[in-house]
């Protein structure tokens, strides 16, 4: 038998429990991870309050998760490029925070023995994310970049990979995260009455050329009097308000190529990385209280023994 967090109606943390359910086998072009660690994200906060992402089934119980690393410990028929015992990080949609997890084998990609456990589980759905927003939104050399929310999970990547990229990167936090985010290479700004003027007395020229949102509301607003393209304007957090301000949401375009190339620069050391708080498997509710307590400096991970 394999442990697996479920939940059976909508609600908070406390509808999270843990359960047993058979070992599941992998198919064709699929492997079998056992699973070391998974990232808490708000993803998975909004999965269990009960929302579907495209494509998920709709049946209960649900399992929240859409990033791990682990072992692989089975691999389907027409499997070449992995085997049993090879270390992984990798994505899906649903379904990671369990022992043992089937994904096909084009969703994994391997663990660079630099990187551990607890960082692996947690990095794939921020890296790739802001990886991709950043893409889209054409970052790079000459460019001064706004990241809302630049101590978060997200925010920790994005800052670190624009200024890599050649932009000049002004961070927006909470003032207690300030060093942290100075730590990352971006000139922290902190929230409240006069914000903008803050932010374009840090910018060259008073310009901001792009901007990503991880916070919403009045941040995504400010962000509307900084950035004169809204084209290059991407919120991960308001969805519903995104079309009607001409903003973009964050691209759907996870691939195993796109990880494996984040944890090189992370095995590198371009990328620092920040684990705030691990719990183990069975307390994942308590993982996802501590989440929506706020003050998230880096990630929250699961560790499955």
């Amino acid at each position: 038998m394999s442990r697996v967090i479920v939940f059976d109606r909508p609600g908070g943390p406390e509808v999270l429990r843990t359960a047993e359910v058979p070992e599941p086998e992998p198919g064709p072009g699929e492997v079998r991870v056992r699973v070391r660690a998974a990232g808490v994200q708000p993803f998975d906060i909004a999965v269990v309050e009960g929302w579907l992402p495209a494509g998920a089934e709709a049946a209960y119980p649900r399992t929240p998760g859409n990033e791990f690393a682990g072992v692989i410990d089975r691999v389907g028929e027409g499997v070449g490029d992995f085997a049993a015992g090879d270390e992984v990080l990798g994505f899906n949609l649903l379904n990671s925070y369990r022992e043992h997890l089937v994904v096909p084998s084009s969703q994994v990609t391997p663990k660079p023995p630099e990187m551990p456990w607890e960082v692996a589980g947690g990095f794939t759905a921020p890296a790739q994310t802001a990886y991709n927003a950043l893409e889209d939104l054409r970052v790079g050399e000459g460019d001064t970049f706004l990241v809302h929310g630049a101590a978060g999970a997200v925010g920790t990547v994005a800052v670190q990979l624009a200024r890599l990229w050649g932009a000049t990167v002004i961070g927006a936090a909470r003032e207690e995260q300030h060093d942290y985010v100075r730590s990352l290479g971006a000139s922290p700004v902190a929230y409240g009455a006069g914000f903008t003027g803050r932010v374009r007395a840090l910018a060259p020229e008073g310009e901001v050329h792009a901007a990503l949102d991880g916070v919403g509301g009045a941040a995504l607003d400010a962000t509307l009097d900084l950035v004169k393209d809204r084209s290059r304007i991407i919120t991960l957090y308001d969805h519903d308000r995104a079309a009607s301000l001409g903003v973009g949401l964050s691209p759907a375009k996870r691939t195993a190529a796109r990880l494996a190339e984040m944890a090189r620069l992370y095995a590198d050391g371009e990328i620092v990385w920040h684990v705030r708080e691990t719990f183990p498997l069975e307390r994942a509710a308590d993982a996802h209280r501590s989440y929506k307590a706020g003050g998230i400096r880096g990630k929250i991970v699961l560790t499955v023994d």
